[in-house]
């Protein structure tokens, strides 16, 4: 199949250009492109053109999660009829294993596993194997983290047409072998069983039921079944079945991985005690001995990644294999916000490897306990074959690469234009910014101020309120829960600005915003760099009436080139406009949390095992749990995992405050 672009809107602006010179671009062979998008500009409508004109399978990274949500609905709303996966990591929990010598501390790993996210990775796999070409999977950097060998999960498929010769044990034994699970009853994604001659199938990485129907060693049936009702939907003349879990190995190559593993185990534990360290050498030979145990019997075991490099069959060093090399070649990468990215993907080896030689070192796991890790940046640059990098301040590297050309996209379909830029000195900064907020508020707008120090912020938000500006200060000692729903107020109305340090990192996009004033801008470094000054002026580029406000006593080298730059694209931009005869409007854009709302239903602790058994003090107790995990997923900014333990959270303490009132 092709990729069919389905959209009411067509290019505008600058993205006609910059479609055709980026299509030109991959059809040309060029390995490196980037894509100059100001904020606002439709950088996602304008890839999705190229991907169409180009049809070429595309990953999409993203730095953050919940953006990569949003791209992922974006792409599916432009490309209804193709595939479009969303990858990112399963874990709504995650403490890895560790050991702390200073203080003897043996950190077990626990970890908890999002059965949506789950299922999400799993269609991404399966799709990526089939055999399709018209496909997108938007991920975070965790395509960079190791996966089982592509070719042997595509092993592992099951073809069923109705008339063919295929035994029911047969079946029965083939997905055994592909870790689904065999049950009594009901639906869960992953499991099968069996009615006389009918074989009920439930795929992991999908949301839809399968009964196959057999005549003596023939199979005479296959119905798609309505989920949980198991009401047949339509007979099939065919079914493909994939492997329910990502880390599946035929037994013949599971023995060959038990023996490599022996191996090393003998050897690592002869070296041990060479060393005279026999504590280490005899908790390591435990340990490992009862992993061996558990793949002979069950085909896996808690930490089973920790073996992936015996399992893959890899030599010492080797890099794993991931995401990338389960895509079919050649195909296109973009990356996201590539001057976070990028940064992000070079960091993600460091602090892997560090732990993990503690492991190692003190018998806790075989060396080959390191080759399980996220590819290294040069392996991964070897593994992308055409990249464009999409950013409104691309970093060096980006621009390293293409010798500093790029593709500009600066008019917007909507008229906007930079927001005019004014300089202030700090004597009479407050009195003056006071007065701004309060047009602005007039007007309908919202402010952002942006300060240096959390002191100055404080003080600020607190002359604000004092003065009858409803102002919230948003500082790190807020979760990110907590962080967002301050933004939705800003959007609703209910506070009229935000201050605080950098508020860059909420990924705001908000059109209610008309007002940035960024105080002490002349005090060079990273937070008033150009590009930072950039990013941070985009946030009012989204409403016509932005307007960016600098508060400094000196014009630095970084706010010049700032200002010459906004004012080369607001005279770019005026001049289509006037050519054009638009007249510029707002943007319009859901806020971060109502997309991260209507990501996942919302949750139902009904589900919860044992819930209406539980007694208040265990119901106090899961409480406690389900906000320390909360906590922990929003401090991570894991954003889809916080706001599903938000909703379990208000459901649980519903649910106490209703059994304390009959009490």
């Amino acid at each position: 199949m092709q990729f069919r672009l389905v959209s009411e809107m067509t290019p505008k602006g600058d993205q006609p250009h910059a479609i055709a010179q980026l299509t030109e671009g991959i059809l040309r062979g060029e390995k490196h492109q980037v894509l100059l998008g100001v904020t606002g500009s439709g950088k996602t409508f304008t890839v999705a053109n190229v991907i169409a004109q180009v049809q070429i399978p595309t990953l999409v990274l993203s730095h953050n999660k919940t953006l990569a949500w949003q791209l992922y609905s974006e792409f599916k709303g432009f490309f209804p009829h193709n595939l479009v996966c969303y990858w990112i990591s399963h874990y709504d929990y995650y403490q890895p294993e560790a050991y702390l010598p200073a203080t003897d501390t043996y950190i077990e790993k626990e970890l908890s596993i999002l059965k949506e996210i789950e299922r999400y990775r799993l269609e991404t796999l399966t799709a990526l194997v089939s055999g399709r070409r018209d496909i997108i999977v938007v991920a975070s950097v965790s395509a960079i983290y190791g996966l089982s060998d592509p070719s042997e999960f595509a092993q592992h498929v099951i073809s069923l047409r109705p008339g063919i010769r295929y035994p029911r044990q047969a079946l029965i034994h083939q997905l055994t072998q592909m870790m689904y699970r065999r049950t009594s009853e009901g639906s869960t994604p992953g499991t099968f069983w069996t009615r006389g001659d009918r074989v009920f199938v439930f795929p992991a990485y999908s949301e839809k039921g399968y009964k196959i129907s057999f005549f003596g060693s023939a199979i005479e049936g296959v119905e798609e079944l309505e989920l949980p009702s198991l009401r047949p939907v339509r007979r099939l003349d065919e079914l493909t079945l994939y492997s329910a879990d990502m880390f599946v190995l035929s037994p013949q190559k599971l023995q060959v991985a038990i023996a490599r593993i022996q191996a090393e185990l003998a050897a690592q534990v002869e070296y041990l005690r060479s060393l005279g360290r026999t504590e280490e050498a005899t908790r390591l030979q435990k340990r490992t001995l009862y992993d061996i145990e558990q793949l002979r019997t069950l085909g896996y075991c808690n930490g089973i990644e920790n073996y992936s490099r015996h399992l893959t069959g890899r030599a010492p060093g080797e890099r794993p294999y991931t995401l990338l090399d389960y895509f079919p070649r050649p195909f296109l990468t973009v990356i996201d916000e590539s001057h976070v990215t990028i940064p992000q993907l070079k960091a993600m080896i460091g602090g892997d490897q560090s732990r993990k030689l503690v492991l190692v070192e003190y018998g806790f796991r075989l060396p080959s306990a390191l080759d399980n890790r996220p590819l290294r940046f040069e392996e991964f640059e070897s593994l992308v074959e055409q990249v464009i990098y999409v950013s409104a301040t691309p970093g060096p590297y980006e621009m390293g690469q293409t010798g500093g050309a790029f593709v500009e996209q600066v008019v917007r379909p909507t008229g906007l234009v930079d927001p005019p830029v004014e300089v202030h000195p700090m004597e009479g900064a407050i009195d003056h910014l006071l007065g701004a907020v309060r047009r602005h508020r007039s007007e309908g707008g919202r402010a952002l101020i942006i300060t240096l120090t959390k002191k100055l912020a404080e003080e600020v938000a607190d002359f604000l309120l004092r003065v009858g500006i409803s102002a919230a200060y948003l500082h790190s000692d807020l979760n990110a829960i907590q962080r967002v729903e301050i933004i939705d107020k800003l959007r609703r109305g209910e506070i009229s600005a935000i201050v605080g340090v950098n508020l860059l990192r909420e990924g705001l996009d908000l059109p209610e915003v008309s007002l940035v004033a960024i105080l002490e801008a002349d005090k060079e470094g990273f937070l008033r760099s150009e590009t930072s000054l950039i990013q941070i002026a985009g946030r009012a580029a989204r409403n016509v009436r932005g307007e960016v406000i600098l508060y400094a006593d000196r014009i630095t080298s970084s706010m010049q080139r700032f200002i010459q730059e906004s004012e080369r694209r607001r005279q770019k931009q005026l001049a289509y406009n006037a050519e054009h005869g638009i007249v510029p409007h707002s943007a319009g854009r859901r806020s971060e949390l109502s997309m991260v709302e209507e990501s996942f239903p919302a949750a139902d602790i009904s589900s919860l095992p044992g819930m209406q058994s539980l007694t208040i003090t265990q119901l106090q107790a899961m409480i406690e749990e389900t906000r320390r995990r909360m906590l922990e997923a929003a401090e991570a900014e894991e954003y889809l995992t916080a706001a599903r333990y938000r909703d379990e959270l208000r459901a649980l303490e519903k649910r106490l405050s209703e059994m304390q009132v009959k009490v």
